[in-house]
């Protein structure tokens, strides 16, 4: 197989981690339609996250945020977004920049995208994973027990199911 030098897993990464961008400034300017609302996993220890030490001693590889009822000063810029939510009644701030998704979900449209993290984009460019070995099966969110921030609304609704971007790779 021809090596990809324009790589385009960088460049439909990005798109879809502008996608999120997109999504997340209209609500910051217009708050949530309807029911949506996100559950999105993140790398606590990317370059450029701002979490308290707090967080960080309990969240030490990633961590899973829910966007629904009680949030507060959403901002996004096109490199970040900064948000403000309750962990056990203590309000945080978190600046978590694009490129340390690993996950957003909307559950309440059946809607996810999964992402290649810093990480795993540096572990490609070394050659580390060969197309053979990448796992292109759907993934499904273990979601941590977040007693202390709003529940999910109970629904009848099937989980959402996240479109991992390697089942959509040719394979040699």
């Amino acid at each position: 197989m021809a090596e990809d030098l324009i790589r385009y897993d960088i460049l439909a990464q990005d798109a879809l981690r502008g996608v999120v961008r997109k999504v997340l400034a209209e609500v910051a300017k217009t708050g949530l339609p309807g029911d949506h609302h996100f559950y999105i996993t993140f790398e606590t220890r990317a370059p450029g996250v701002r979490v308290s030490t707090r967080l960080m001693t309990d969240y030490p590889e990633e961590m899973t945020i829910i966007i629904q009822h009680q949030y507060w000063d959403l901002s996004v810029t096109e490199h970040a977004f900064e948000i403000g939510l309750s962990f056990k009644g203590v309000p945080e701030r978190l600046l978590v920049p694009f490129t340390a998704l690993k996950s957003f979900v909307d559950p309440s449209v059946q809607f996810g995208l999964q992402f290649e993290t810093a990480a795993a984009d540096e572990d490609a460019l070394e050659g580390s994973h060969e197309m053979e070995d990448v796992d292109t099966s759907p993934l499904v969110l273990d979601t941590p027990d977040r007693s202390d921030e709003a529940p999910a609304e109970p629904s009848d609704k099937p989980a959402a199911e996240v479109v991992r971007l390697d089942a959509f790779r040719k394979k040699s």
